[in-house]
């Protein structure tokens, strides 16, 4: 069996108003993908919408980048970075499937951290059943479950993120923090 090819060069590259297209499809790809591996099939909306991304890139504070391995757009992110109190949120992060398991996201979210050096603390959330991206956040980028948000415990800020509600999917997410230093 062939071991995966890893990237030599991952960089970050901030999109531009024209990319955003492209970009939606990857990340609506990559997120249908996890769907998918855990339940059997993927959904027949687009996960996360149009407008859930949307909203994400066009947020105050908000910086969008490609992920970028040996010249090629692999993945992306989106950024929310609070200037005065430097807690920095990771909305949305993806890299395509095709490309999993060659670490090109550990080290994109390495660049993430060294493009944002003043944080003092990073945020995300994913759902309860992407055991891939619960294993990524804690055990390769150093993130820490914090919250467990479901139906007894619902987000206070967004009832249901990207998810379609009745959902499995929408039966829980977690929230996850990372103390930068």
């Amino acid at each position: 069996m062939n071991k995966p090819r890893h990237a030599s060069r991952v960089t970050l590259e901030r999109i531009g108003h024209a990319d955003l297209p492209a970009f939606k499809r990857g990340l609506q790809e990559a997120f249908s993908a996890g769907v998918a591996a855990a339940f059997g099939s993927a959904p027949g909306e687009l996960i996360p919408s149009d407008e859930d991304i949307d909203e994400s890139v066009k947020a105050p504070d908000a910086v969008t980048y490609h992920v970028i391995a040996d010249g090629e757009r692999v993945g992306g992110a989106v950024v929310v970075i609070d200037e005065r109190t430097q807690r920095n949120a990771l909305a949305f992060f993806f890299v395509s499937p095709r490309m999993h398991d060659r670490g090109i996201g550990h080290r994109a979210w390495l660049e993430i951290e060294k493009a944002h050096p003043d944080t003092k603390v990073w945020e995300t959330h994913t759902p309860y059943f992407d055991r891939r991206n619960i294993h990524f956040y804690v055990n390769k980028c150093g993130f820490r479950i914090v919250e467990f948000y479901n139906p007894r415990h619902p987000d206070p800020h967004e009832p249901s993120i990207g998810v379609p509600p009745g959902d499995a999917a929408d039966d829980g997410m977690f929230r996850f923090e990372k103390t930068a230093g």
